[in-house]
């Protein structure tokens, strides 16, 4: 929100400098993100002084230049070649000296060099309009009144005005703010409450009673059908109209907040919306077909042409102004292509309304049109300021653009609002404050800000808060506002603090967190965070994250964010993508965050049928390092899967006494699923499914997995650090190179080993997959390695191979294994 401050100073008695003002600003909570100088022409005319020419000759050299000697209150008079035809001795003139900067009406930078014309040595220029960026004209140089001093400034003469911009950031409740009128009611508040004047000064709008009036026309008609949709709807006709270019100070005006002056009906709207706040919209009361406007709700399929040229489909629900045959504009937020004011416009119809906050937001969000009125109504306008600001555009266009007054002021408000009542007590006010700042204060805090008394007395007060602050409905939002413009710097820090003692659970959750993070970012990973919405095409075809448990966005901002996200590898693999696409492709990443599920089978409007869950994912992708000094191996499954156990290791999790199964194929082309004894998943991990990484453009293999905290939690809280004294006797290495059918997975034949030998095996690993050359189709080779030890003894060879021929007939017999 753009705030002028030479038009701010027009509603308050404001004798502070911008610098001040900011600091004020952000005391009361109108926090100022930027300000900046704008002037009236850049630069300023800086270097461009009133100059007297004394002598003008022609050019030696050329028939349409002269020479002449400009006084421009300097020792020495300067020698300038001018091409003007108009320029003439005895003439005061602005004179760009040398080094001046200068930019032309139609854009054009120069800088001023002293050079020679034609041989001709000229120490400057002297301008005309455009040159100077003040006009248009390039007839000729621009010539002075006589009582012009030479060696003035030129922005000195032409009384060239600066002003500050201060950019605010508007909280979404504060809408109120979102004017000048608005935010000089705050800072005249603060002034006021501080002794240091700041009186509001409203615009008089007594005058509109006596604005000339047309009497032989009848004004528009209004017919209000949907009324929860437009509460409060008021119009006013004019006659007489005539369109033109607006007066200079209010073009002034909206450039001072950037906006483009187009017409003085057009600008005068505008001017009021920054004004006021409240919006208001004109209509060529000629294109208003049955001198009526008809306010309903859009019919099902029906199609409007918006300002833009652009053809949209209604919604049932948008709420549309209309005449009697067609729609002309989508209420509160975008007018229509064929009812807008032209340039042959002379009689219109001014709309001034409040509309409902949630209906304008669903229309602008579902056409996705974002305008200055629909900003401020979705946000809830001031159904008060209706009236007020009405009848104050109705005196501009009769001051400016010679509007006559047709009938009354139409309007239909059959409920009007109630201003919430709210009982304060003074001691609970300074006990949430923190300090006694005495009752007289919080009443001339609340008398400043328009909160009306009902009735006082010695331990507190009762009053009406004004419909602008849509959100102070209770104490605590009166509290706030009274905080706000007392002032939370005026708050001392008391001496000391009173804090309850909370005792900490162990294990602490976070410090579990940090312990995983820590070790991996130790190994060479990157944290990533990813937003919490996501698009629910990226479960259209999946199984195990199904589109019928999403938890879907009711009013979502865009497609790309529609619902809540499942897991967490999807958002890994748009990062992956994301990163790869700008060549780096050798990437070590994890990410700690919570998914969102709902059971299909639950009924939404039930808590209990949502579920959040803390997860952890890993991903390992890319050739790896190629370095002299040494790279890092190139990206697979076992690394994943050796970071993985090694993160479980750290947290003490014996992986013998986990189960596993095999991953869910339409995530992972091959993967392991880790499961506790009471059967919940632990982890699951893999290499990601081809068919996946193409819907997100990755063409190098990617390894991912994750982890549930709740469970990985609940067996860290089981933990107990215990001691025992390492094996006495050696491990025995064996490898077995078995022939299994494609179905067999490594986690059937590693829990048929485990479950064979309970005493001897201590570990089974896979170290090698293949198909290919002499392996047959359907079949596939694993390669496996087995650890034996016998904590009581040496094992010998015998012992070894008996283990080993129980194990491999375990195989043949349960699986059809063959040894090769």
């Amino acid at each position: 929100m753009n705030i002028s401050y030479k038009w701010l100073k027009n509603y308050i008695d404001l004798d502070i400098n911008p610098e001040e003002t900011a600091k004020i600003l952000n005391t009361i909570g109108l926090e100022v993100e930027g300000m900046s100088l704008t002037e009236e022409i850049p630069g300023g005319l800086a270097g461009v002084v009133v100059g007297e020419v004394l002598e003008c000759v022609k050019h030696p050299d050329a028939d349409k230049l002269s020479v002449t000697k400009v006084n421009v209150g300097s020792e020495d008079p300067l020698q300038i070649v001018c091409g003007a035809p108009n320029v003439a001795a005895g003439q005061k003139v602005l004179v760009a000296t040398v080094g001046t900067s200068l930019t032309f009406s139609n854009g054009e930078e120069i800088k001023i060099k002293r050079s020679k014309i034609r041989g001709v040595e000229s120490m400057g220029m002297i301008c005309a309009e455009d040159e100077l960026g003040i006009g248009t004209s390039h007839e000729g140089i621009m010539v002075l009144d006589q009582s012009a001093v030479p060696g003035t400034a030129a922005g000195e003469f032409l009384n060239l005005s600066n002003d500050t911009l201060f950019e605010i950031g508007l909280t979404p409740n504060r809408v109120d703010a979102a004017s000048h009128i608005g935010v000089a009611r705050d800072l005249s508040a603060y002034l006021r409450l501080n002794g240091k004047g700041g009186k509001l000064l409203m615009p008089d709008i007594s005058s509109f009673d006596s604005l000339g009036r047309n009497n032989d026309k009848k004004a528009v008609e209004i017919e209000v059908e949907a009324l929860d949709g437009a509460p409060r709807y008021s119009g006013l006709t004019f006659s007489d109209i005539k369109v033109a270019p607006s007066p200079e100070w209010l073009q002034k005006a909206l450039k001072s907040i950037g906006l483009r002056p187009i017409n003085n009906i057009v600008d005068i709207t505008n001017f009021i919306l920054f004004e006021t706040g409240q919006p208001l919209h004109a209509f060529d009361r000629d294109k208003i077909e049955g001198d009526k406007v008809v306010v309903r709700y859009a019919k099902s399929g029906e199609r409007f042409t918006t300002l833009d040229g652009v053809e949209r489909e209604l919604s049932p629900e948008d709420v549309m102004i209309c005449n009697v045959n067609r729609p002309m504009c989508i209420g509160g937020v975008f007018g229509g292509l064929d009812s807008g004011i032209t340039d042959n416009t002379t009689s219109v119809f001014l709309e001034s309304a409040y509309f409902n906050p949630v209906s304008i937001r669903k229309t602008s969000k579902r056409h996705g049109l974002k305008t200055d009125a629909s900003f401020r109504y979705e946000r809830g306008a001031d159904p008060e300021n209706v009236p007020y600001a009405l009848r104050r555009a109705a005196i501009l266009l009769s001051e400016i653009a010679g509007a006559k007054v047709v009938g009354e002021v139409k309007e239909v408000y059959p409920k009007p609002f109630e201003r919430p009542r709210i009982t304060l007590d003074f001691k609970r006010i300074e006990t949430f404050i923190g300090k006694e700042i005495g009752s007289k204060a919080i009443t001339d805090i609340l008398d400043y800000m328009d909160f009306e008394t009902v009735s006082k007395c010695e331990s507190g007060v009762e009053v009406i808060a004004p419909l602008y602050r849509v959100d102070v409905t209770r104490e605590c939002d009166v509290v706030e506002e009274i905080l706000r413009i007392y002032g939370y710097n005026n708050i001392e820090l008391p001496s000391s603090v009173h804090a309850s003692i909370n005792t900490t659970p162990k294990p602490d959750p976070e410090r579990v967190r940090n312990v995983a993070a820590d070790l991996l970012v130790s190994n060479g990973f990157f944290e990533i965070m990813n937003n919490s919405l996501t698009k629910s095409d990226y479960y259209a075809k999946l199984k195990t994250y199904p589109e019928s448990n999403l938890v879907r966005i009711l009013n979502p901002l865009s497609s790309d964010l529609n619902c809540m996200r499942q897991t967490l590898l999807l958002s890994g693999l748009e990062v992956i993508a994301y990163n790869v696409n700008r060549q780096q492709s050798d990437l070590k990443l994890f990410e700690l965050g919570n998914v969102y599920s709902i059971s299909g089978e639950s009924d939404p409007s039930v808590a209990d049928s949502y579920k959040e869950q803390a997860k952890m994912s890993i991903f390992v992708t890319g050739p790896g390092s190629l370095s002299w000094k040494g790279g890092t191996g190139c990206s697979s499954y076992f690394l994943l899967k050796g970071y993985l156990e090694l993160l479980l290791g750290r947290f003490g999790v014996e992986l013998s006494d986990l189960s596993y199964s095999a991953a869910p194929a339409d995530i992972f082309a091959e993967g392991l699923v880790y499961r506790t004894n009471g059967e919940k998943e632990l982890a699951v991990m893999g290499t990601v499914n081809p068919h996946l990484l193409r819907q997100f453009g990755i063409k190098q293999p990617v390894y991912a997995a994750e982890l549930s905290w709740s469970v990985l939690f609940n067996l860290v809280k089981r933990q107990k650090v215990m001691y025992k004294e390492l094996p006495k006797f050696p491990e025995v290495k064996r490898d077995l190179a078995l022939l299994v059918d494609e179905k067999v997975s490594f986690a059937e034949l590693r829990n048929l080993a485990l479950k064979t030998e309970k005493k001897l095996l201590k570990q089974v690993t896979l170290f090698d997959v293949y198909r290919g050359d002499k392996i047959p189709q359907g079949k596939k080779q694993y390669a496996m390695s087995f650890i034996l030890q016998n904590l009581e003894k040496t094992m010998k060879d015998e012992d070894v191979e008996f283990t080993m021929n129980k194990l491999l007939n375990a195989f043949i017999s349960q699986f059809g294994a063959s040894l090769r």
